[in-house]
């Protein structure tokens, strides 16, 4: 009962939080209406590390924000296959109409995780923004991307979108402060501890299982600082096993995670699943198998997809809806006049839970009523990716 109240009370301290900051303010007042650019199309570009679902749902659902605030004309989006996002893009740039915006139909950049191809891309990615000249926005999904754009070597508008800690991977200087005019990056500093400490409040753990890649890229992905710092405060020990991620052999990073579960389930009573390149929607069916079959409960990093799925619980992110508004509303404000550099990067997600019952039900864990009051997404068995 004791850590059932506590739990509450942590929840509702996050909600006065996401409250309170709800209301901190870019450093000028800008539109969002839609406006031409002196009469032509805004022309946006993407640029991506290599293919991760999250970086799809999330340009889904700031695609959707954009039909809504009247930027692209409202249409169904295509169901997308697997975890590209170059068909979504070919489908803006061939069927979405927008009196508005253009989707250059070469100007989207994946590197496929690889570095000789990574480094290639960029040179041509820049000398383009600064030679041609033909791109107004610039989208940077995920870390490799933010990372590779974040400099002075051009001053072009992008947006880092889906970097998991941007701060500590050196893309942006401070929450109040990206460092460049022309970089902006969504940053939320404490989501990982807040994940961190609800998911101790629900389980309880003493032993919590990570596994990442031991890279300066990998333990920022996973939040490996954040993770220790709670786990001092709370007094609980990281089982650490090392993976590969960041791999052009997507299916080594994938069987890498799975030998991982192997191991933890055998030493953990929770797993944490950080993101990661092997962490996929061919990999997850088998990590939810292995932690299942254990009975060692599961938080998802990523949110509430991968519970969907089968990890047991996380923060739900009511399908990336939240994070693609905000998204949409920084790429309206720039095409209205603003520097990247004068909007708030400051993004805290609402704070519901989201949990998985099958899961809960195979590893013989009963959550509490009060627990799923406080779900906003709850799943009632595990789908298939």
């Amino acid at each position: 009962m004791k850590r059932l109240i506590k739990f509450i009370f942590l929840f509702t301290l996050f909600s006065l939080v996401v409250h309170i900051t709800a209301f901190a303010l870019d450093k000028k007042e800008f539109s969002t209406s839609p406006k031409t650019n002196d009469g032509k199309k805004w022309r946006i570009g993407y640029y991506e590390g290599g293919e991760y679902i999250d970086y799809q749902k999330i340009f889904t659902e700031t695609i959707r924000a954009m039909m809504k605030m009247g930027w692209i004309e409202t249409a169904e989006i295509p169901l997308q296959k697997g975890e590209q996002t170059k068909e979504l893009w070919d489908w803006l740039e061939t069927q979405a109409k927008s009196n508005y915006i253009q989707f250059l139909k070469d100007a989207h950049y994946s590197v496929n995780w690889d570095e000789k191809l990574r480094k290639k891309t960029v040179s041509e990615i820049i000398n383009r923004l600064n030679q041609k000249k033909d791109v107004n926005l610039m989208i940077a999904m995920g870390t490799w991307a933010g990372q590779d754009l974040a400099n002075n070597y051009h001053n072009t508008p992008t947006i880092v979108c889906s970097a998991s800690d941007p701060i500590a991977s050196g893309i942006i200087k401070s929450v109040e402060d990206s460092g460049f005019d022309h970089i902006h990056a969504s940053v939320d500093p404490y989501r990982y501890e807040r994940q961190i400490r609800v998911y101790h409040d629900i389980i309880g753990f003493k032993n919590l299982g990570v596994a990442y890649e031991d890279t300066v890229s990998g333990r920022s992905y996973a939040a490996v600082d954040k993770i220790e710092k709670v786990a001092k405060e709370l007094g609980f020990n990281i089982i650490r096993c090392f993976t590969k991620s960041d791999v052009a052999d997507k299916e080594m990073a994938e069987e890498s995670v799975i030998a991982c579960f192997h191991e933890l389930v055998k030493k953990v009573d929770a797993v944490y699943v950080t993101l990661q390149g092997g962490v996929s929607l061919k990999s997850i069916p088998k990590l939810v198998e292995i932690a299942n079959s254990h009975g060692v409960p599961t938080f998802s990093q990523s949110g509430s997809e991968e519970v969907r799925y089968g990890f047991l619980v996380s923060l739900s992110q009511a399908g990336f809806k939240y994070i693609g508004e905000f998204h949409a509303k920084t790429f309206a404000k720039i095409f209205n006049g603003a520097k990247p550099r004068q909007l708030d990067q400051l993004f805290e997600e609402p704070p519901k839970i989201a949990i998985n019952i099958e899961t809960a039900v195979a590893i013989g864990f009963d959550p509490p009523v009060q627990i799923l009051g406080a779900a906003d997404e709850i799943y009632s068995e595990i789908k298939s990716p």
